[in-house]
């Protein structure tokens, strides 16, 4: 399935039936009164957040989207049926907007989440419902109210934990891998990962928790350069980030160069990215000579936390698992 994160679709909620004009008229009753019964309601179109839709691909095709209008009101006081709502399914961390002024309209961050775009317009009152001492015989009746237009930009920003980031080549889809039941595409160029993987991390005895490698962050990323501003938003909902540096590829002159990259194009996105909590960790440190070039980081980078992995051989790898566990639960004691 192809991973589409945006999609443009125009939806329509149902109009209202309108309301009938009758009199009665039966045998032996020479002046029956109105009895036109009112149209029925127009259908409403819903959003909702559902769990085992992952992406927008099944709005790719389609763009139109309309509910059933109600239906006309009948004579003895019959009222017209209303329209069936029309729900339409999207995955959880779609925010939706008003694609002409680009106002965020819902945000569906809850499994099974429902809102209601476009209400169907009323259904209009039939001719005995204005009948009065003073007006006994009322030959009209309202049209149903028309339902709602919109077109909606609908943006994917996918829901993880852990947030991988790094530079093309990092490992990050072979870490992913290892750690969890994904299954990325892995190869030895740059860009081999064109879409956001998820993978579910499991360790004994606690909740499972959600990992997530956002590709394509390179210098510029910010302006759209290799695929950043495609993927950036996606770190926006991930609780905190592991940034991923491939250690055998640290210059020796400058070890922070790959690190202070990827902080600046997140700085440059967005402020709060730059001040999510982050957890460095160096990678491919079965690679001869990785290990002195890992102490240089080290050294230029005081003060703060590093681990050192090979996720190719799994070294490090379970104490990595652990630790992600454990900072995860100190943010959700701080911010539940």
């Amino acid at each position: 399935m192809k991973f589409i994160d945006e999609a443009t679709i125009v939806v329509a909620s149902g109009d209202g039936g309108p309301g009938c004009v009758s009199f009665r008229r039966e045998r032996f009753v020479p002046k029956g009164g109105p009895d036109g019964g009112s149209g029925g309601r127009g259908g409403s179109v819903i959003l909702r957040a559902a769990p085992n839709k992952r992406t927008l691909y099944h709005l790719y095709f389609k763009k139109e989207y309309k509910a059933s209008n109600g239906a006309h009101g009948q004579g003895r006081q019959k009222s017209g049926r209303a329209g069936a709502d029309l729900v339409i399914d999207l995955p959880v961390g779609t925010v939706v907007r008003d694609a002409e002024t680009g106002e965020i309209l819902h945000d569906l961050v809850e499994a099974e989440q429902t809102v209601v775009i476009a209400a169907g317009g009323r259904g209009g009152q039939g001719n005995s419902h204005f009948k009065s001492s003073t007006h006994r015989a009322p030959r009209f009746a309202q049209p149903g109210e028309s339902g709602q237009l919109l077109t909606l930009k609908l943006e994917l920003k996918l829901i993880a934990d852990v947030g991988i980031i790094g530079l093309p080549n990092a490992g990050k889809s072979t870490l992913i891998s290892t750690i969890s039941s994904a299954r990325p595409k892995i190869a030895d160029y740059p860009f081999t990962t064109l879409v956001p993987n998820l993978g579910v991390v499991a360790v004994a005895g606690v909740e499972p928790y959600v990992v997530a490698d956002i590709p394509g962050l390179i210098e510029g990323a910010h302006t759209g350069a290799g695929l950043g501003t495609r993927f950036l938003r996606h770190v926006e909902r991930t609780r905190f980030l592991l940034h991923l540096i491939d250690a055998s590829m640290l210059d020796a002159q400058d070890p922070l160069a790959a690190y202070a990259s990827i902080n600046h194009e997140l700085a440059s996105y967005s402020r709060a990215l730059a001040d999510k909590v982050q957890l460095v960790v160096l990678n491919k440190l079965d690679v001869t000579g990785a290990d002195g070039l890992a102490d240089d980081f080290c050294r230029a980078l005081p003060g703060v936390e590093v681990l050192r992995i090979s996720a190719a051989t799994r070294q490090g790898v379970d104490s990595l698992i652990h630790r992600l566990r454990q900072r995860l639960d100190v943010l959700l004691d701080e911010h539940p």
